[in-house]
């Protein structure tokens, strides 16, 4: 299964979660939260991005990815974890449509 390490928490693909980072809107800034499913990490090293999946407003799919050592993350908390993944990748969510497009 493909893991990967961010401040001492391990993220393993299928995981929910909820990221905090910041957003610089002109001279002010925030952090945002995205919650979702990780269905992919790629990458090795200083290069490692992971991608995360949630359905937004009216069924439509949202997906952001993230560098893992971007400097604009604040906070990765795991919400859930999945009982049994067995891909690596997890694109098949794509095409769900509903209750079962986050049920892992």
């Amino acid at each position: 299964m493909i893991s990967i390490e961010f401040k001492g928490k391990s993220l393993h693909v299928g995981d929910t979660v909820r990221v905090s980072s910041n957003v610089i809107e002109g001279a002010k800034t925030r952090i945002q939260t995205f919650e979702g499913i990780i269905i992919s990490i790629r990458g090795r090293d200083v290069n490692q991005t992971f991608t995360v999946r949630r359905i937004g407003a009216k069924n439509i799919g949202v997906e952001r990815s993230w560098p893992l050592n971007s400097t604009t993350l604040v906070d990765i908390v795991v919400v859930k974890n999945p009982k049994k993944v067995r891909r690596s990748k997890l694109y098949f969510l794509r095409n769900l449509v509903g209750k079962m497009s986050s049920a892992i």
